[in-house]
């Protein structure tokens, strides 16, 4: 009589510890590249809101015949004519994307320091040329100091 073997299929304990090592070393290689990746974009948000902002005033001094904004809230000033914004519908975030520093729209309407002085993590803005920066002192991912931008 012939003797059937009996085959048993399935992984060992072996194989299945290797490979939750293997996807535990993904995964910690992996986090910390996604967080460098989603404070990237945050940055990435805040330098475009930044360029529209600068639009805005240009577009501004062209309107008003070569007056600037007198406080940044005049870019989102409603129109007497047409009851709606005509420069910017509201402040935009900055969003710097550093753990611990909230999201804000406050604008330091011509800082007594100067600008890029105060570290709000805020906007600033001066008045006598339409400049506007980002007011922080802190680093970006880069290395430089956020207020360059």
């Amino acid at each position: 009589m012939l003797k059937l073997k009996r085959v048993k299929k399935g992984f060992t304990l072996i194989e299945l510890m290797i490979v939750v090592a293997i996807i535990g070393i993904l995964a910690a290689i992996a986090i910390p590249k996604f967080a460098d990746l989603i404070r990237k974009s945050k940055e990435a948000s805040t330098k475009g809101s930044l360029g529209a902002m600068r639009a805005a005033i240009v577009i501004y001094y062209g309107d008003n015949e070569g007056w600037l904004p007198t406080t940044y809230e005049d870019l989102v000033a409603v129109t007497a004519t047409s009851g709606a914004k005509k420069y910017l519908d509201e402040v935009p975030f900055v969003k710097l994307g550093i753990p611990g520093v909230a999201d804000v729209t406050t604008v330091d309407n011509n800082p007594a320091g100067g600008l890029g002085t105060t570290g709000s993590d805020g906007w600033g803005y001066r008045s006598i040329d339409g400049k506007v920066i980002v007011d922080s002192l802190r680093t970006d991912t880069k290395g430089g100091t956020i207020t360059r931008w």
